[in-house]
């Protein structure tokens, strides 16, 4: 047998760990010594001591771990259960990464105010527009929610249109409509056909409007300081929006975002 300290080296543990499992019943020593206290473990032991560090770095609690040990959890079990704290963990990581974006492109807008140019405003007509559409919900209108709903629509958007054998007679498009807390966002490509049985995608067509309009270039995470001289401009002429708001990508580029241009169209009426 190994006393406490050498069995903490092998397990790669601290002593005071080993202590504080013994309190808790989760790995109690083979033998204890009756006159100097001294604890000792066994080789076999080492088994268990690696099932909870496992558990517990995946997130279970020490009483959750001592649940699971209960019940003689295998290596399969434990396998799985590391392949789902993975997935659960890549996605925080993902949602982490999106926030710190957002967080980055609000700092950027709140050191350009001030400093915002509304002559590259202009108002003008635009006309009625027939769209082959999907449409997804997305939890709220900040870049972080909107991106990873509509960047993978689009592809499987021109999939279904070739499927269809559907051209598509324009840049893509993208409105936007209010769905309680959340957002529907319709992603769209313009086409001259009109809708026929079997197609996996709908047929829309969108009003003409007045819009106060901008044409954003760079990355659409960063789309925000746009849309505020748009309501720099819309507020200082005496404007104020009316339907939804549209997004028409005059270059698009899915490996290359920041190169994209994009026309913001805000559709508004006077007073």
């Amino acid at each position: 047998m190994f006393t406490i300290g050498d069995f903490a080296k092998l397990g790669r543990v601290s002593v005071r760990m080993l202590r504080h499992y013994d309190a808790t019943g989760l790995l109690i020593p083979a033998a204890v010594d009756a006159a100097s206290g001294y604890r000792y473990y066994n080789a076999g032991q080492l088994g268990r001591l690696n099932r909870i560090i496992a558990l517990k770095d995946l997130g279970f609690t020490l009483q959750q771990v001592r649940t699971i040990l209960d019940d003689e959890i295998d290596v399969g079990e434990l396998r799985g259960m590391l392949r789902l704290r993975r997935a659960q963990l890549e996605a925080q990581l993902s949602a982490d990464a999106a926030r710190l974006a957002g967080v980055e492109a609000r700092l950027r807008i709140i050191e350009t105010e001030g400093h915002m140019n509304t002559e590259d405003v202009v108002l003008k007509p635009v006309a009625p527009l027939r769209i082959a559409e999907l449409a997804d919900t997305a939890a709220g209108y900040g870049p972080e929610h909107i991106s990873p709903v509509i960047v993978p629509m689009y592809p499987e958007l021109f999939r279904r249109l070739e499927a269809a054998g559907v051209t598509p007679a324009g840049p893509a498009i993208a409105y936007y409509e209010p769905a309680g807390d959340a957002v529907t966002v319709h992603a769209g490509m313009p086409v001259a056909t009109g809708p026929s049985a079997g197609q996996d995608f709908a047929v829309v067509d969108l009003p003409a409007i007045s819009a106060a309009t901008i044409v954003h270039h760079g990355h659409m995470d960063d789309v925000m300081g746009s849309l505020q001289t748009l309501a720099r401009w819309i507020e200082d002429n005496g404007y104020r929006p009316v339907g939804y708001h549209r997004e028409v990508y005059l270059d698009y580029h899915p490996d290359k975002p920041e190169e994209g241009v994009t026309e913001l169209q805000v559709a508004v009426t006077q007073g």
